[in-house]
């Protein structure tokens, strides 16, 4: 795992699947997604730039809001469930997990943890860039997942 560092990012145009889920159904919830993506981003022409993400809001408990998607050359024209949104440009602290999503809580927790030590305040939302994606045949260990927080000064 990586040590937290602050990082200034500029805003990015992104295609997304927004929703509101049960944890329980978060598998489900980004396969869908990442299939309607796939249809109208190739439907359109437009040219993924990144890798997926999934921006969470709010504190996650029963139910979690999010935005799952891809960072876009072009913006793309709303089509079934997907529509053009914005990554949040500012200082943002981040965190490269290695390893199997079932620790990203912790990762997360970490990251939170350390903006607080760093005397910054969090903001409502975060997001996870998968940067490695993932594949049947991979080793779990073999994931590596960048978790962004954006972050104001107190």
């Amino acid at each position: 795992m990586s040590e937290p560092e602050l990082v200034e990012l500029a805003p990015v145009t992104t295609a997304v699947v927004r929703g509101v889920v049960r944890p329980a159904g978060l598998r489900n919830f980004f396969d869908t997604a990442f299939g309607a993506l796939a249809h109208t981003l190739a439907a359109q022409g437009i040219e993924v730039r990144g890798p997926a993400f999934g921006l969470f809001r709010g504190i996650p408990g029963d139910t979690l809001d999010l935005e799952v998607g891809f960072t876009t050359a072009g913006e793309v024209r709303p089509e079934a469930d997907v529509v053009a949104a914005t990554l949040p440009g500012g200082p943002v602290a981040r965190l490269v997990h290695a390893g199997s999503f079932d620790g990203l809580g912790t990762s997360w927790e970490r990251l939170r943890d350390w903006i607080a030590a760093q005397g910054l305040t969090p903001g409502a939302e975060r997001w996870e860039c998968y940067v490695t994606r993932p594949t049947p045949d991979l080793d779990p260990h073999d994931l590596r997942t960048e978790l962004n927080w954006p972050v104001t000064r107190r």
